[in-house]
């Protein structure tokens, strides 16, 4: 048994693609991705804050909330 390596180094003189020097050859590798593209930066259209509609509705939750431990709370005084 070996050393559980099944894929030796590749040999230079043997691997296409290779110079000379082991460096690849322009043309061999595709080119790198750019670094800037139209998808960088922030969207043009941000909006701030909360929207009329989740506001209102998280205002009415409160509202009912509050007003049921109001209730609940003079009721437990009464008795």
């Amino acid at each position: 048994m070996g050393n559980g390596n099944q894929h030796p180094a590749p040999n230079p003189d043997e691997t296409p693609g290779l110079g000379a020097a082991g460096g690849v050859p322009p043309g061999e590798t595709p080119p790198g991705e750019d670094s800037t593209g139209s998808e960088t930066g922030p969207r043009d259209t941000q909006s701030r804050g909360w929207a009329k509609g989740p506001a209102v509705i998280l205002g009415i939750i409160v509202v009912l909330c509050a007003a049921f431990f109001i209730a609940y709370a003079v009721i437990m005084a009464g008795r």
